[in-house]
């Protein structure tokens, strides 16, 4: 018997406890919480409506560390899965060491007051996990998380060395919406207005946000603006594959998309430091998220496709030279939605946070201390991908992208 405890009701929340209710024999027992209990009754609701499973729900502040205690001593987990926002990584991990339970997320820590993606804040969390006894396994989305699997099970299968690597995430879903970001609007945006950084020849080289573009033609959507960006994929994997002398991140955004963002910095929208407003302080970004369409409820309109892959360059497992592979996943929205009235985005990051779950409770994925999915068999996590609605496709390129 495995009792699971999720922290977070949003979309990608939603798909992780649909996904969850499929699987009984591995997640016996679902407990779901949040800040706003009523998201988690409606979650529980579909839940039960879609799988005939009954899910367990609370109300939760997960910034409160002792609150979070008395919750975990009252269910008894053996895993806390974190969806909920990144600013709540750390004192979630608090909880889990003080209760003795396992910890999973899908995002790096990220401070309130600056928007810096690293990882060092949870690695220093190291040996107080071993020493507890306790495994927590960071970055179990798609990216981070799916990106990372798939550059390993490259470097296992097809090259013994990997020299360059390109990661390309394209949604090219619809939404009907003038402007809309696809999940947590103040993630998104922290994310997207953040400098640019990319791994070279063993340093950080970084650039203006959303200046270097290119051009990709993704399968299932067609040819697509890709934006540099920085995406904490980046830092592990450059640390845990000590060859690598470039690594980026690439994310295709609309013309539109750019159009609004661009108007919203303009006026200040963007910002994350308080202003004062009839007397009260507020932070710009939170009430533009606030005002925006929530992504949970972009899932009945949303069609077309997202594709999200690798492309590595490197030295063939098989001594023929240098070779270069292309592993992606394509995910429908509107079969995501059918599935679990999410649309693909928060799919294809839900899925992969319910498989690394059941990589830890089935005993698979396994240790003492804080880890990263590159540390991980990337072979059990892959079949899972196969077997649960994100199938990957592997093929050979003539050559290197030159992007």
């Amino acid at each position: 018997m495995s009792t699971v405890l999720v922290i977070g009701a949003g979309g990608v929340s939603s798909v992780c406890v649909h996904k969850m209710a499929q699987l009984g024999d591995i997640f016996t027992d679902i407990h779901l919480a949040s800040r706003t209990k009523s998201k988690c009754d409606a979650i529980a609701a579909s839940v039960k409506q879609r799988e005939g499973a009954d899910i367990s729900t609370y109300e939760i502040d997960a910034e409160e560390v002792p609150a979070m205690v008395n919750l975990i001593r009252q269910i008894q987990p053996s895993l806390v899965v974190n969806l909920a926002l990144p600013y709540q990584d750390l004192p979630i991990m608090d909880a889990c060491l003080e209760t003795g339970v396992h910890y999973l997320d899908t995002a790096n820590y990220e401070p309130k007051d600056e928007a810096k993606f690293e990882y060092h804040w949870q690695w220093a969390y190291h040996d107080r996990f071993k020493e507890a006894g306790i495994m927590a396994l960071l970055g179990s989305g798609f990216d981070p998380g799916v990106t990372s699997v798939f550059t390993m099970w490259l470097r296992k299968h097809k090259l013994k060395t990997i020299r360059q690597l390109d990661i390309l995430d394209c949604n090219g879903g619809d939404h009907g919406q003038a402007f809309a970001t696809n999940f947590n609007p103040e993630i998104n945006i922290r994310e997207v207005t953040a400098p640019a950084r990319h791994w070279e020849n063993g340093e950080w080289v970084e650039t203006p946000a959303m200046q270097v573009k290119t051009e990709f033609d993704f399968e299932a959507v067609g040819p697509r603006n890709a934006y540099l960006m920085y995406h904490e994929e980046l830092e592990s994997l450059s640390k845990f594959i000590p060859e690598l002398k470039r690594a980026r991140f690439w994310m295709t955004f609309g013309d539109e998309y750019i159009k609004h963002l661009t108007v919203l910095q303009n006026v200040g929208m963007t910002g994350i430091e308080p202003i004062k407003y009839q007397g009260k302080e507020i932070i710009p970004l939170q009430f533009l998220a606030a005002v925006l369409p929530k992504p949970e409820t972009l899932g009945e309109s949303t069609t077309g496709n997202t594709n999200i892959g690798v492309i590595a360059t490197g030295e063939a497992l098989d001594d023929s030279g240098e070779k270069t592979f292309y592993i992606n996943n394509i995910c429908s929205h509107e079969a995501a939605y059918e599935e679990t009235g999410n649309q693909g985005v928060s799919y294809t990051t839900g899925v992969p946070a319910m498989i690394g779950s059941a990589m830890m409770l089935g005993g698979t994925w396994s240790g003492e201390g804080v880890f990263n999915m590159e540390q991980m068999d990337p072979d059990p996590f892959m079949e899972m991908l196969n077997a649960h609605g994100l199938p990957w496709n592997v093929k050979e390129l003539d050559g290197p992208v030159e992007f």
